[in-house]
């Protein structure tokens, strides 16, 4: 396993971003590629396995979002457009104009809502199992939110958490927030999804949690987008921790499809 500092220009710190010290890492050379984890995870249990591949030709900015991972948590409740403020604020900071984005699972919602409210400083998006509307996931989904505990969150993210927290308590309330998100959350307009003007590029695996209908209706509302369904689960497609087998290669992972169409 590649360790971060055996990656080119490896950086790490914290930035004061709208009353947080929200954590980010730096690796490699290039035009920015920020990367925008998952719910309950950290920027290795979402990225670890294609960071270093991306890395190699590009500036790799990935984020930890409030109250996951080592960034801390504001006492406020969640929500995908204070993530995407922040990442913008994040990347004011850094004096970055202009990126591109891959957000994976909650990740690709807030990435959505970067291109929507930050168009400014968005090129082109790469949307990794991305929800836009409740339809998008199936009933029982809703269900499991509800009734969701600390007990029944993935050992490998709640041990990832614990490797990098600086609080173990935290784990609670990453979890609390991240399901009180998902219960409440309520569906982007048609209307705003269209006013997306960014190239972009929707993964979704063919045994994914999101549905594939509902990664077609997104392709067919953002005018300037591509669609690419692919064998695996929820993130296998990018080595996401809870997928990883021991027979998981590298050569499985869709980096060269997202760098060729981030390259056009």
């Amino acid at each position: 396993m590649t360790t971060p500092t055996e990656i080119p220009d490896f950086h790490n710190d914290f930035s004061e971003v709208n009353g947080l010290k929200m954590y980010y890492e730096m690796y490699g050379i290039g035009k920015p590629l920020v990367l925008i984890h998952g719910g309950g995870s950290t920027i290795q249990s979402t990225f670890e396995k294609v960071i270093p591949l991306f890395a190699k030709n590009r500036k790799v900015i990935a984020v930890e979002l409030q109250a996951h991972g080592r960034t801390n948590d504001r006492n406020a409740d969640l929500s995908f457009e204070q993530d995407a403020d922040d990442v913008a604020t994040l990347l004011k900071n850094l004096n970055i104009d202009k990126a591109d984005f891959l957000g994976f699972s909650n990740g690709g919602t807030t990435t959505l809502q970067i291109a929507i409210r930050h168009p400014e400083i968005t090129d082109k998006i790469v949307l990794g199992s991305a929800l836009s509307k409740r339809s998008g996931v199936p009933d029982w989904f809703w269900d499991f939110m509800e009734n969701a505990h600390l007990d029944n969150m993935p050992k490998p993210l709640k041990t990832a958490y614990m490797a990098v927290a600086t609080d173990p308590n935290g784990l609670q309330i990453m979890h609390d927030r991240d399901a009180k998100r998902m219960v409440n959350f309520k569906d982007i307009p048609d209307n705003i999804i269209k006013t997306i003007n960014a190239p972009a590029l929707i993964i979704i695996g063919d045994k994914d949690v999101i549905t594939i209908e509902h990664a077609v209706e997104m392709h067919r509302l953002i005018a300037n987008s591509e669609l690419a369904v692919i064998p695996g689960g929820h993130g296998e497609y990018i080595g996401e921790i809870t997928t990883l087998k021991p027979e998981t290669k590298e050569s499985e992972f869709v980096v060269p499809m997202i760098e060729k169409f981030l390259n056009k």
